[in-house]
């Protein structure tokens, strides 16, 4: 049928409208693709427009039980802080060990982006990356005190990013447990020769240490430790200290409990994030995020000072625990141990050597005033608090 003169009119008309909104739409399609990858590559489960508001939503995994007193709390804790703080613009959804994924697979998981963040402890790595047992702890080494005073004013922090920037994961301190308990035993310890042969569930450097001095470590998680001890697959097992301990139940399965925590005086954990992920974010944003993790990493010292006293009585007095001091043959034979690992991971790691120097620089340093302040002011304490002591 021939057109009408006002159809030939208004046909081209029509057909740029057409090209045009085909033009349009094929440009928001592609947008919302970039956008969706941006979003896939910076690890974001979630990043929507809410008005003029960008969103965000992270996945957090941890290498502890749900929800575990002290070390599980302190991610979710971390959580509350980045939404409070954020005024519900960021959200973090926190996963315990295996719900997501398993525990000694944070790491992988953070570094694939198939995590946003994770929550755990540096030593877990030393497969992966040898130095990262240093921002844990280093048997009779720093403190907690100690230890945040090298990272976060000493260079600790800036060597530990450089340890793990290859791995496209950004690390934070997560919070210390402070000084350690040596371990629960099922045997008693009385000579170093009672240690030949022991299998032990303990990690990182300390792990190496023990090998040394005749044991046998083994590395498991931690929701293992108390079936291991159970089942006899373990002799014994160091997990934190009384406030945990007591948790989980080891008190059950092994008698005896030994100190001084010769092998992490001063426990640090991580928080770990993966670089993709953080730099998505907007500035603000960024900035809750270090300020949680630093809050996180005082309060859990604080927590597990204020409970650990506590937990320790109802050990001993309602649980009849048999509490041990180390011999010290076992002690010095742990230090000569702890000489001789360091020296062979500084021989075959350069990473390791770098750590190493900057660590005993700051270490050295600090002990020499902790000799007249720290250390002087508890001794005179105990003076005069417990004159017939000892």
């Amino acid at each position: 049928m021939p057109q009408s003169p006002v159809e030939r009119r208004y046909t081209p008309l029509v057909i740029l409208l057409l090209l045009a909104a085909l033009v349009t739409v094929t440009a928001f399609w592609a947008m919302d693709r970039a956008g969706s990858a941006a979003a896939r590559a910076a690890g974001a489960s979630v990043a929507v427009e809410g008005g003029t508001e960008q969103h965000f939503h992270w996945k957090l995994v941890t290498t502890w039980p749900k929800n575990l007193p002290g070390l599980g709390t302190a991610p979710e804790n971390f959580a509350r802080r980045v939404t409070e703080m954020s005024g519900g613009r960021m959200t973090v959804h926190v996963y315990g060990a295996g719900e997501m994924v398993p525990p000694f697979e944070v790491f992988d998981a953070v570094r694939q982006g198939v995590a946003d963040a994770g929550h755990g402890a540096a030593y877990y790595w030393k497969g992966k990356i040898p130095s990262a047992v240093y921002f844990t702890a280093v048997p009779f080494g720093m403190t907690a005190q100690e230890m945040n005073g090298w990272l976060h004013y000493g260079g600790g922090l800036e060597l530990w990013r450089e340890a793990y920037a290859p791995s496209n994961i950004i690390p934070f301190a997560g919070g210390s447990t402070g000084v350690q308990m040596a371990g629960w035993f099922r045997t008693e310890i009385n000579s170093l020769e009672d240690l030949q042969g022991v299998k032990m569930r303990i990690p990182g450097l300390a792990g190496d240490v023990f090998a040394a001095a005749g044991g046998t470590p083994v590395r498991i998680p931690g929701g293992e430790i108390y079936t291991s001890l159970q089942t006899g697959v373990i002799d014994a097992a160091e997990w934190v200290g009384p406030y945990n301990d007591l948790a989980l139940g080891l008190h059950e399965v092994a008698k005896y409990y030994y100190y001084p925590g010769w092998h992490e005086p001063g426990a640090m954990l991580e928080f770990i994030v993966n670089r993709d992920s953080y730099e998505a974010l907007p500035a603000d944003l960024r900035a809750i995020v270090a300020e949680a993790t630093r809050a996180v990493n005082q309060d859990m010292l604080d927590e597990f000072t204020a409970r650990n006293n506590q937990a320790l009585k109802q050990l001993v007095e309602e649980h009849g625990v048999a509490l041990r001091r180390f011999p010290d043959d076992v002690l010095k034979a742990l230090y000569a141990g702890t000489r001789q690992a360091i020296a062979e991971l500084t021989a075959s790691d350069p990473m390791a050597r770098k750590v190493e120097a900057s660590y005993q620089r700051f270490f050295e340093a600090v002990r020499d005033y902790h000799h007249i302040s720290e250390q002087a002011y508890i001794n005179a304490r105990d003076v005069v608090l417990e004159p017939d002591s000892p």
